[in-house]
């Protein structure tokens, strides 16, 4: 009968992430948040429903169901997070929150699966970053100087990375992460939001040469010591943003051609340099002929991958143990292993929908500084998830970084739901520039003189009835 009920299992649990995914999109349809309540509310059915069918399997397969109880404190906090959000910030954007808990869910899923005493610490440590993160919309939406502090945002990020490079310990030949009182913190990972805040504030004004050139500088410092740090995979994050960033504000292509030279050439000079990239480039070309050693990790992922099938082996039936560091560099892997292929590709759906969402808002606000912000972060966000997938997959050498939301690691899940909280403060920031449009524009039709008071009055009653919706 067990048997019975984790086969189909694996077959609803996917069924339902398919339908997620498919709202996720279906979304885009409408562009008022009141068209959409209806499929935020069956995003919020299926995410429950997705995350007890887990947990059930899960109880089956162990036949231990104190994984329920843990299920419970989970389920507690991810539907308090949608509520109160929506209560706090009742103009915030529903998507990227059902999203950040649907991601959540599934990295609890995964991690419970993985190791329940990393799991539970990850549980912890997601409970009290929302509690930080609900706080960070209301900040964005009212502190109006935020834009005036440029050069604040460059030295805090310099100087935090800096801090690592003198102080941070090894871990497996990179200096990424310093502790302090016994908690570890790794710094790259909160610089990635400042840096995001110092191009934007540095060229929502003015873009000529000496702006560019001089910002450019900047953001080479903080790559350089990320370079020096060995922590390349952040370097690479940093510097996709920084060239994406000057190429929205300027709109001139030629910067994004001499990023993409520079690129090149800074990947050519990092292989010659350094000897642990030139094992990933050839564990990346042909990870079977190093098996043994350097190829390990990469082989064991795509066994992992290929083994799960369409519909995935089932929780607890596969293998994911075998690969080094599979919580956090390789979760994917895993997810693919034992929730299957046609899963996995749904999850990266959604977080596909989060950043074209992100790109929404961005394309929709006013303010030069606070386009340039939510389109870096939403750059930062799907980069990182690109370089996490494409790792584990052999789509492209392995860079080290974390899936957001998902993956084990704190400083990651924190800033990551950092970064979400800014995008809805910034969509409150687009809600008001649009209603002060609307009250620009019945000031402009009352100045002119109409060609009938009814005329005037229907169009100034058209403008009422929106503002109210």
């Amino acid at each position: 009968m067990e048997l019975y009920i984790t086969e189909i299992s694996k077959y609803v649990i996917t069924l339902l992430m398919a339908l997620y995914a498919y709202e996720s999109f279906a979304v885009f349809r409408f562009q008022e948040e009141e068209q959409r309540s209806g499929i935020y509310t069956r995003q919020n059915f299926l995410m429950l429903l997705i995350h007890f069918s887990c947990f059930m399997a899960i109880c089956f397969e162990t036949g231990d169901i104190s994984y329920l109880f843990f299920y419970i404190f989970q389920q507690v906090v991810l539907f308090a997070t949608a509520v109160l959000f929506h209560m706090i910030y009742p103009r915030a954007n529903r998507l990227i929150i059902n999203n950040m808990c649907m991601l959540l869910s599934i990295g609890f899923v995964i991690l419970t699966r993985l190791s329940y005493e990393k799991a539970v610490k990850q549980f912890v440590i997601v409970a009290i970053s929302i509690a930080v993160a609900m706080i960070i919309p209301f900040f964005v939406h009212k502190m109006k100087f935020l834009k005036n502090l440029t050069w604040i945002y460059a030295l805090a990020g310099i100087a935090a990375l800096a801090v690592v490079l003198i102080l941070g310990a090894y871990t497996y030949g990179s200096k990424i992460s310093y502790s302090v009182g016994g908690v570890t913190f790794q710094p790259s990972e909160f610089v990635k939001i400042i840096f995001v805040f110092f191009i934007a504030g540095a060229l929502h004004e003015s873009t000529t040469f000496f702006d560019v050139f001089t910002t450019a500088a900047v953001a080479g410092i903080h790559v350089i010591i990320l370079v020096i740090s060995k922590d390349l995979g952040s370097a690479l994050i940093f510097f996709v943003v920084y060239v994406l960033l000057v190429f929205v504000a300027t709109k001139n292509p030629l910067y994004l051609l001499a990023g993409a030279l520079g690129g090149s050439g800074a990947a050519v000079i990092a292989y010659q340099a350094f000897h642990h990239v030139q094992v990933r480039v050839q564990a990346w070309r042909d990870p079977w002929s190093e098996i043994d050693s350097a190829g390990y990790q990469i082989t064991q992922s795509l066994f992992a991958i290929g083994s799960g099938g369409w519909f995935g082996m089932g929780l607890f039936e596969g293998t994911p143990d075998a690969i080094p560091f599979v919580e956090a560099d390789f979760i994917f892997s895993a997810i693919a292993e034992e929730l299957g292929i046609l899963f996995a590709m749904c999850m990266i759906l959604v977080c596909i929908s989060c950043f074209i969402m992100f790109m929404d808002i961005s394309m929709k606000l006013n303010d030069n500084f606070y386009r340039l912000i939510a389109f870096g972060l939403g750059v930062t966000y799907i980069f990182q998830v690109f370089l996490t997938i494409g790792g584990g997959s052999k789509f492209i050498p392995l860079t080290g970084v974390t899936l957001p939301l998902i993956s084990y690691g704190g400083s990651s899940v924190l800033t990551t739901l950092i970064m979400f909280s800014i995008i809805e403060g910034l969509c409150m920031v687009k809600q008001d520039e649009a209603k002060e449009g609307q009250r620009w524009e019945k000031k402009r039709i009352r100045s002119k003189k109409p060609r009938s008071r009814k005329a005037m009055d229907r169009k100034i009653g058209d403008w009422n009835e929106s503002e109210n919706e």
